[in-house]
């Protein structure tokens, strides 16, 4: 099955997918995936076309055990000029480990709420951004490219929604370091295209404008798609995702999964925008990790254009 291609104007001409299946997607996983299986898991995310594959996280194991094989996942990785590799780094003593193990690309990650910064980094949101600063004051001495996270961005479990001018602050104060890069991140899923617009265009009038910009959203109430298509009609060109829908937050229980990669390049293709993606391999890619998971891939579209399925 294809999909019809029927463009609609106001969009752009291509979209980079930055992957975060095997950092984001796996991180909830209670079974430790093996570090042989992971990289084959980039690998051929590579082979389908993805070009930026969030790989891992320098968090204390304790933390993540799942993401305790950091350094010997990329010890083993293929490295090429043609791949990013990013990698979640909390504070200087991640920082430490990434620049031993030769990373080029990191992101730090905060919240737009105290809540979450709490339950999420043990700080206060003051707290974290000072623990950020000297990260990527470093970071930007050493040449490394630096991607700021922000999470809740849409609302948060415990604190309801979450005011724009909250969150303008936050992510204002984190690009103000000197980040590259900021991906608004809707953890729990409850955002909706008019909230995602509006927020774009607050970011936008702050002075941190859409070539900055990516989101991040979970389909807890099946609005990811949506408040994708209305951040890539408000400027966006940056869109998270996560093959086969892998994924969630060990920190916010109502935090579903990730937007599947195979929904996003779906949706794409249809309305005729480049990703460089090959759809076919990207799900063949996700099929064979749901089958070292255990279980089905969440994606529909994996679901559809599975054999079975046909």
């Amino acid at each position: 099955m294809t999909v019809p291609v029927v463009p609609l104007s106001g969009l752009p001409e291509r979209v980079t997918i930055y992957e975060v299946g095997p950092r984001d997607g796996l991180q909830n996983e209670k079974a430790i995936v093996p570090a042989e299986v992971k990289a084959e898991f980039v690998t051929r995310l590579a082979d389908a076309g993805l070009r930026t594959i969030e790989t891992t996280s320098f968090v204390h194991p304790k933390w993540v055990p799942q993401l305790a094989d950091a350094e010997q996942l990329l010890d083993i990785l293929p490295r090429s000029p043609r791949l990013r590799y990013p990698v979640l780094v909390p504070n200087e003593r991640g920082l430490d480990r990434a620049l031993a193990n030769g990373v080029t690309e990191i992101a730090i990650f905060g919240s737009a709420t105290e809540t979450f910064a709490r339950r999420n980094l043990n700080r206060t949101v003051d707290e974290s951004l000072a623990m950020f600063a000297p990260v990527v004051e470093r970071a930007r001495a050493e040449g490394l490219w630096v991607r700021a996270y922000v999470s809740m961005v849409c609302g948060d479990p415990w604190e309801g929604d979450v005011p724009v001018e909250q969150v303008v602050s936050v992510a204002s104060r984190m690009m103000d370091m000197g980040c590259s890069q900021l991906s608004l991140g809707d953890t729990i899923g409850v955002g909706t295209p008019g909230q995602v617009t509006a927020l774009i265009e607050a970011l936008t009038e702050a002075g941190v404008g859409t070539d900055r910009l990516a989101v991040h959203f979970h389909d807890t109430y099946g609005q990811a798609l949506a408040n994708t298509l209305a951040a890539l009609r408000a400027g966006v060109t940056v869109v998270d995702a996560s093959a086969g829908g892998l994924g969630g937050c060990p920190y916010a229980e109502s935090a579903t999964g990730n937007l599947p990669t195979e929904d996003l390049v779906w949706m794409l293709n249809g309305l005729g925008v480049e990703t460089g993606v090959d759809l076919a391999g990207l799900v063949s890619t996700s099929r064979w990790m749901a089958g070292r998971l255990g279980r089905p891939s969440p994606s529909r579209v994996v679901q559809a254009l599975s054999p079975e399925s046909e």
